[in-house]
Parts: C-alpha cells; sequence; structure tokens
C-alpha cells in the first residue's frame, strides 16, 4: 500500500512540476524578471559598472580620416567635373571621458562634458601627417560665399586672393587640414574685421576639446531616460532649423543606450557633428565576440529629401530651398561655411551628387552608419559612425578665382569613427549573459524535470504491476 501510494505521489508530482514549467514559459515570468532587475540596475550612478563606462569608455575608439585629392584643378576651373582620388586612412586614437561630472535634481540628472583627445597612429595610418593633399580652399569658398553680394569688399578680397595668388584650391599637409594652419586669406581680413579668426582647420580646436555642456538624464525616473540628453549648452531645443520638429533634440549622444532594447524601437541620437538629432531602426542580428546583438542603422528617410521626408522640410536653409537626399546644409551651426554633410560618397543619396564627381563609389560594407546593441543590456558591442565633409562650390561673378567652375557638392574628406568591444567588457557581460540564460531557462528545466520523473513513474508503474501479473500466470500450473 504505502509503495503504491509512493508511486503515484512521484505522478503527481511529475505532472505538476510540468505543468509549472509549461505555465511558466508561457507567461514569460522570468524574461520580464530579468528585463526588471536590468532596467532598475542600469543606471548612471557612481560605483555602477554602468557609470564607469559611461564616463570613461573602456573600448579603445579610433578616429580614421579618408581624404579627396583632386587631380583635375585646372579642368574643373574650366567647367569639367572633378576627379578625386580617395587616399587614407589617417588613424587617431579617441579619448573621451566624461569631464565636471555634477549630479543634480536627487540624481535625476548629471552635467558633465565630453572632452575628446585625438592622438596620431602612425602604424594604422596610410602615411605621416605630413602627407599633401590637394582640396578646395574652404577658408576661400567661406570668405567669397559671405562677401560675394558685397560690391566693396567682393573686390577689393578679390584685388588681394590675385595679388597673393590665392586660388579655389589650395595644397596642405594632412596635419594641416584637420588640425590648424595659419591661412594668409583670412589673417588679411582679420586686419580690419578681428572677429575672423586666422586660423582654420577642419577639426581646429577639437583636440583635447569638447562640444559643449550637456546634461544627461540617468535612468533613475525610468530606463528608458537613461543617458538620454535633457540639455545641450543649456538649452532644450536647437535654433538653427526652420522646424520645431528639426530643431528637437532627441536620444542620447550616441555613445550609451538604455537596457532592454526592442527590435521594433527608434533609437534617437543627438549629433552635435551634424548639429541635428536622428534615428536607427532595427537591421538584422549579429554577434560580436560571440555576444548576440541587433544592429541598428539609420534608415535613408532621415537624410531624404523633404518631398520623401517631408519631416525633414526645416532641415532646408533657407527656408525652401532643399538639395536633394543624402546631404545636409549645417551653414547655419558652421559660421556660415559652405559645409555640406552627407554619408560618405554620398551612401543613400541622390544619384547626381556620385555622378558629379568622379571618384564616388559608395558602398554599404565601408559607408554606412551602424550601432550593434546588446539588447538586454543596451551595451554598445560595435558601432561605426561614417560622416563625409563637403564644400557647396559654385561660380561667382564678382571673383574669377572661380573660373567657370560648375556648382557642386565638393567631397573634402570621410571619417570613420569605430568602436569595438574590449575583452574585459566581454567577460563582465558574459556573467551577466550567463545569469540571465540561468534565470530564463528554469522554465524549461522544471519541464526536463517534469518528463524525467513522469518516465521514473512510468517505469515505477510497470514495475509495480510485473508481479501481480507473473503470480496470476502461475496458478494454473500449480493446480495442474
Amino acid at each position: 500500500m504505502f509503495k503504491s501510494c509512493f508511486i503515484y505521489m512521484c505522478g503527481l508530482f511529475s505532472f505538476l512540476i510540468l505543468i509549472l514549467g509549461i505555465a511558466l514559459t508561457l507567461s514569460s515570468v522570468f524574461p520580464k524578471l530579468v528585463d526588471s532587475v536590468a532596467e532598475k540596475e542600469i543606471v548612471l550612478k557612481n560605483g555602477t559598472d554602468a557609470f564607469d563606462a559611461w564616463a570613461d569608455p573602456p573600448a579603445p575608439i579610433y578616429m580614421q580620416f579618408y581624404f579627396f585629392n583632386l587631380t583635375n584643378p585646372l579642368e574643373v576651373l574650366d567647367g569639367d567635373r572633378p576627379a578625386v582620388l580617395e587616399i587614407g586612412p589617417y588613424t587617431y586614437r579617441e579619448y573621451r571621458p566624461m569631464e565636471e561630472v555634477t549630479f543634480q535634481d536627487n540624481d535625476t540628472k548629471v552635467a558633465a562634458v565630453n572632452t575628446k583627445t585625438y592622438i596620431f597612429q602612425p602604424n594604422m595610418s596610410r602615411g605621416p601627417e605630413s602627407d599633401l593633399i590637394r582640396t578646395v580652399s574652404i577658408p576661400a569658398m567661406t570668405v567669397m560665399e559671405r562677401f560675394k553680394d558685397d560690391a566693396f569688399y567682393a573686390n577689393v578680397i578679390s584685388a588681394y586672393m590675385k595679388e597673393k595668388q590665392i586660388g579655389l584650391f589650395t595644397t596642405r599637409t594632412v596635419g594641416e587640414l584637420l588640425w590648424k594652419y595659419e591661412d594668409p586669406l583670412l589673417k588679411f581680413l582679420n586686419t580690419f574685421k578681428p572677429d575672423i579668426d586666422p586660423n582654420f582647420g577642419l577639426f581646429y580646436k577639437s583636440n583635447a576639446s569638447n562640444d559643449g555642456d550637456y546634461v544627461f538624464l540617468t535612468g533613475q525616473q525610468g530606463y528608458k531616460d537613461f543617458a538620454r540628453v535633457d540639455t545641450w549648452n543649456n538649452q532644450s531645443t536647437l535654433n538653427w532649423w526652420t522646424s520645431d520638429e528639426c530643431n528637437m533634440i532627441n536620444g542620447t549622444n550616441g555613445a550609451s543606450f538604455h537596457p532592454v532594447v526592442t527590435k521594433d524601437e527608434i533609437l534617437y541620437m543627438f549629433s552635435s557633428d551634424l548639429c541635428r538629432s536622428l534615428y536607427a531602426l532595427f537591421e538584422k542580428d549579429v554577434t560580436v565576440k560571440r555576444i548576440p546583438g541587433y544592429r541598428f542603422t539609420p534608415p535613408s528617410q532621415v537624410f531624404a529629401n523633404s518631398s520623401v521626408n517631408p519631416s525633414n522640410t526645416g532641415f532646408c536653409v533657407p527656408a525652401g530651398n532643399c538639395l536633394g537626399s543624402g546631404v545636409l546644409n549645417v551653414a547655419p551651426c558652421k559660421q556660415g561655411a559652405p559645409i555640406i554633410m552627407s554619408s560618405p560618397h554620398f551612401y543613400q543619396g541622390d544619384e547626381k551628387f556620385v555622378q558629379a564627381v568622379f571618384g564616388m563609389r559608395p558602398k554599404k560594407e565601408y559607408h554606412q552608419t551602424f550601432i550593434d546593441i546588446n539588447p538586454l543590456t543596451g551595451v554598445i558591442l560595435q558601432a561605426a559612425k561614417r560622416l563625409q565633409v563637403n564644400v557647396f562650390v559654385e561660380k561667382m561673378d564678382r571673383f574669377s578665382q572661380t573660373g567657370n567652375v560648375n556648382s557642386v557638392i565638393f567631397p573634402v574628406l570621410h571619417l570613420n569613427e569605430s568602436v569595438v568591444i574590449d575583452d574585459s567588457s566581454v567577460a563582465k557581460l558574459n556573467a551577466v549573459l550567463m545569469e540571465q540564460n540561468v534565470l530564463i531557462n528554469i522554465p524549461f528545466i522544471l519541464m526536463g524535470i517534469g518528463i524525467l520523473l513522469g518516465g521514473v513513474f512510468m517505469l515505477l508503474v510497470c514495475r509495480h504491476k510485473m508481479p501481480e501479473s507473473t503470480s496470476a500466470e502461475r496458478q494454473p500450473l500449480l493446480a495442474s
């Protein structure tokens, strides 16, 4: 009797465990618990791994510059299309710690500046910083654009440029073009317009400097607020564009993202380089150093013409002046310089921009911006920010230096700012993911135990019934 009771209790127990495992699987209790823990623990708070990684990213960040060397300057002045040859990369190690960190409003916000320092890496570069590059003279183009409608200044400047043989194009070293050189035209203008800086560099004053004062949300009041930009330079909106939507500051600064990222989510980022906010959508599943991730990329709609994406109408400056898809006129936030930003080689841009310059060969694998994120923690596994700096070049009647040049968006350089998660961060993340896997698999473990005990129950039942059957068969033999 006791033996039979034990057997059937075992059967009942196996059934209950199996039902519990199935119920837990269908209700997703443990995945929700894992997400809930991540949402509460990943905040910008002193002493946490999340804060340490945000304050001083452990993974090495590299900035690569690729220049477009102009090969036919005289022909361009005669009206031919520019022919350029890509030269690079010139690689720099980028250090970007958060400095002047101050918590505010009961630790719901944190103020900081993101100082960036670039150290040249000769062994990862095509050549030294002394390599010469021929390209359009951005100072000359900017000055001519600024004074083209002022006859007096235009004539004075044009005469000076002729005297000093300053033309539309210039040849400078990589180091000068990136960081600084004293431009003779700017130096001349500085004598009677002191507000004009005589020095120029594409990233002048950007080395060992920061891009402004940030206030971030810590995520304490909601996990989706983790590292989100609250204000930049004491402003919650921009003022360069012609619509409220385009002037919005949305998302993080692109270096951090909130935990529990889903595939149907829109990830917003604010880029001071582009002077605007943008967004990225899920593209595909990826694995980086054996860690699962989601790849997010900016869709073509982000930089599409207003006729394709009406939300971008505010980026047409002056109002109504839309250049086309794939390019952004950032002159309003670059002191009036005729700078046009795009993806490298005009990737995702109108074909007319690609065809206007010989040497443009857009390819997704080389020119697409992407971010690979671990969905549970929001940790960036791998990322590449790829941008191209262009100059709008056009003929100006008051400046003979422009010759018969056709209007063109002229590519100067493109950059690739990239990062791959470091091994120490991989080890920490693996430990977190292992705990996650154990918790998520508890229902399946219970189901397995239930099935195993069910098998034991069936075996015990069979063994319990076997003697009865055997004794019944032997009785007639004994009687005979």
